[in-house]
């Protein structure tokens, strides 16, 4: 009776720790975010546990199904698309049920994404606040204007097609010398971390085709 929380490579599959895989071909269930992404990795590790799909749209209505199967003795692991579950991801709601429920929990250390982002920006890690991704619509002046005032060092995930407007609202907020660092498609081959002030960082970009998952770490005040 136990779950296990278990980080997957953010890009690069060497990534993946032996522990991961030697708990993946160990338990009864994997919990996939997506059974499709996911199935590649198993395939590249040889893990043939059987996977069920718990992702943000149907996590309310099984998480009560899934501690009752952890309550009749059976284990099972919960992955995300990539790097480490309840991040961004899904996992908080089974997670908190679990310990409700008194099922045991071990979460394994493994890769996520704003660490390798915060260390490679330069900027001051002693102190940090994580915002994940901002709100849409109105929520989003809200939690900009509430950041204003914020001495630590901030990081925020955001996707390719909103990278610019983001920055734009960053240079409107923050002012536009704010020293800023975008990092994109960590851990695998075009990886990149362009550091500046909002000014600089939103010309470079400006000039350029963006793809894949993005970090960026924003100085405080």
């Amino acid at each position: 009776m136990k779950l296990y929380i278990v980080p997957t490579p953010i890009g690069n599959l060497n990534d993946m720790t032996f522990r991961a895989v030697k708990v993946l071909k160990e338990v009864d269930l994997i919990l996939a975010e997506d059974t499709r992404t996911s199935g590649k990795l198993l395939k590249h590790f040889e893990i043939e546990t059987p996977m069920q799909s718990h992702h943000m749209h149907n996590e309310h209505k099984t998480v009560n199904h899934i501690i009752e199967r952890l309550k009749n003795d059976e284990t099972f692991a919960l992955i995300s698309d990539a790097g480490t579950p309840a991040i961004s991801d899904p996992g908080f709601l089974l997670t908190r049920a679990c310990i409700q429920n008194n099922i045991e929990i071990e979460c394994l250390p493994g890769a996520t994404a704003f660490v390798p982002a915060l260390v490679n920006s330069g900027l001051p890690n002693d102190k940090f606040v994580f915002e994940g991704f901002l709100p849409p619509k109105k929520g989003r002046q809200t939690r900009l204007k509430l950041l204003v005032e914020e001495t630590r060092t901030m990081i925020f995930y955001e996707s390719p097609y909103k990278l610019l407007k983001t920055l734009g609202q960053f240079s409107e907020y923050f002012g536009e010398d704010r020293l800023v660092s975008v990092s994109r498609e960590l851990t695998k081959i075009y990886e990149e971390t362009k550091r500046g002030t909002v000014t600089e960082v939103i010309a470079y970009f400006k000039e350029k085709t963006v793809k894949g998952e993005i970090v960026i770490v924003v100085a405080g005040k």
